[in-house]
């Protein structure tokens, strides 16, 4: 139905599921309970050490319906989705310039 009635006190986002909630908190917190068993790397949530894993096993689930690339994360086809839509929804504060990619923006605020 939509209703999201797990709210966050710290900064207000609200959840679906309380779960969701509680590994919301971790970013508030800093706790990172969820480690890589490959590398040692440790995630404030689990979604996130699924998509790293894929960096291990080489997986590339996330592909292109446009072109077929594949991508082991879905926020680089988010963002490889950019170059086909024309979007460029990272904006420079201090000129105001737009950027594609928010690595292609972090690298712009550079020149300032």
């Amino acid at each position: 139905t939509g209703e999201k009635p797990y709210r966050c006190h710290t900064c207000g986002k609200s959840f679906s599921e309380s779960y969701n909630l509680t590994q919301h908190m971790h970013t508030h917190t800093g706790e990172k309970p969820y480690r890589c068993p490959t590398c040692g790397k440790s995630f404030s949530e689990s979604y996130h050490l699924t998509q790293h894993m894929h960096t291990h096993t080489g997986e590339k689930p996330y592909r292109c319906h446009t072109c077929g690339r594949s991508f082991s994360e879905s926020y680089h086809l988010t963002q490889h989705m950019h170059t086909h839509t024309g979007e460029k929804p990272d904006h420079c504060s201090d000129c105001g310039k737009s950027f594609s990619q928010s690595s292609t923006l972090t690298e712009h605020m550079r020149t300032h």
